[in-house]
């Protein structure tokens, strides 16, 4: 069976993987994803990528449509039992809270997201909270730092546009094994995504902070927001992150925590300048003291 929805103003500047759990509670990422990449799912006659911003009088044509697949379970979402240490965590990571968003600072070691053999997530927390509330980035599971959740449709929009049009300056800290040959650079890297079978343009600024004992700090300012963007950047600039048990291939550290932390958030709305700054977790700062590294 196939089904067809057209997009309507209050549903426009969502991205679709957003849309469609919204509109059918049941899915999950992954079975998004995948349905996504098998062209199950299109917009308007064509493949499109879960981030993809829905548009008024876009046509999403879903062709393997079942009531039983696409169904709207959001009682049993909402009710997902959450561990009190879990929701404890949470609380205590909140910076920022008004109205419209919160600001976390999201501990390594949680998913931002739902997937495959991923059970609770920030994104299962925040939605036990509120079917309202909606991530509008996201963060590897093992990077620490900032992440904006919108509390509201309005400000899920407003994020959306922020961040498609790079209006969010966003500033990340990465603890690197050697030394990259330049103080400071930007880096062109076309990384290739091998579920989706495409590549992706990326565009980082990255400054050298301090180098000690085999050891960079580095402040990386993504421009483009691709997956693993930053650790395959490091990897590229001969320094890859400490813990990076993917990209870095130094055993030495193998068994840290990944040292990277979505370190400064900063952007406007409504004329009104927001700015938010990460405290660096224990094994991060232990680390740069056993390096005996300076730090600004």
């Amino acid at each position: 069976m196939i089904k067809k929805i057209k997009i309507i103003t209050d549903s426009e500047n969502q991205r679709l993987d957003k849309f469609l759990k919204k509109s059918f509670s049941s899915l999950t990422q992954s079975f998004i994803e995948k349905n996504l990449r098998k062209k199950n799912i299109l917009v308007n006659n064509k493949a499109s990528k879960s981030k993809y911003l829905i548009n008024k009088d876009d046509i999403i044509i879903i062709k393997n449509f079942s009531t039983e697949i696409y169904s709207d379970n959001k009682i049993k979402k909402i009710n997902k039992k959450i561990d009190n240490y879990l929701i404890k965590d949470f609380k205590k990571s909140i910076l920022h809270e008004n109205d419209n968003f919160l600001v976390i600072d999201k501990w390594s070691g949680i998913s931002t997201q739902g997937g495959t053999n991923i059970s609770i997530s920030i994104d299962t927390i925040i939605k036990n909270i509120s079917f309202n509330y909606n991530l509008v980035h996201r963060l590897d599971r093992d990077t620490s730092g900032l992440l904006l959740i919108a509390k509201n449709l309005k400000y899920t929009k407003i994020f959306g546009k922020l961040f498609k049009f790079q209006k969010i300056k966003k500033t990340y800290l990465a603890l690197c094994d050697g030394k990259p040959k330049l103080k400071e650079s930007y880096v062109d890297l076309t990384i290739k995504d091998k579920d989706k079978n495409n590549s992706v343009h990326t565009k980082t600024y990255y400054k050298l902070i301090s180098y000690n004992q085999k050891t960079s700090l580095i402040q990386f300012e993504p421009k483009t927001g691709k997956k693993h963007q930053l650790r395959i950047v490091a990897k590229n600039l001969g320094c890859p992150i400490v813990g990076d048990n993917k990209y870095n291939l130094n055993k030495s550290n193998k068994q840290e925590n990944l040292k990277l932390n979505a370190h400064k958030l900063e952007f406007n709305i409504e004329n009104f300048t927001f700015n938010y700054k990460s405290k660096l977790p224990k094994d991060f700062t232990d680390f740069i003291k056993n390096k005996q590294m300076s730090f600004f």
